[in-house]
């Protein structure tokens, strides 16, 4: 996600073991080139192929802002592995803040009062007459 026309993301690090079962989709992820065609299409962006064997492999995120996000991928296909390295990308880096949980308060109720279900006078006829 561009904030301001900037690319929030700087650095992309790919960790995965060379042995392990689960890092069997980032292995494929790597060696199909998908990796090398991001990093072509994507310049300004720092990335890093990292061995760490005996671990389960994950994908970090760092961003300008100084935020990280890491996401395990662990027994992931490519198709998956593609769609959270293109989220990462596409993400600001900023926590998600939960803004629904807080009712809205005023100082200043309502002119027109509280809406209670004998207002409801949707079905009813009115009579209008002008003279």
């Amino acid at each position: 996600m561009a904030t301001r026309g900037v690319k929030q993301l700087a650095k992309l690090q790919v960790f995965y073991c060379e042995h392990g079962g689960s890092s069997s989709g980032i292995r494929e992820y790597i060696s199909s080139n998908r990796i090398i065609d991001f990093a072509a299409s994507n310049p300004k962006i720092n990335i890093e192929v990292k061995v760490r064997n005996g671990k389960h492999p994950f994908i970090k995120g760092g961003y300008i802002t100084g935020f990280d996000k890491q996401i395990c991928v662990k027994n992931l296909d490519i198709p998956s592995i593609q769609k959270f390295v293109y989220m990462l990308n596409n993400s600001s880096g900023r926590k998600i803040k939960n803004l629904s949980n807080k009712p809205v308060k005023t100082d200043t109720p309502s002119v027109q009062g509280v809406w209670t279900p004998a207002l409801d006078i949707v079905n009813k006829h009115f009579d209008v007459k002008i003279t």
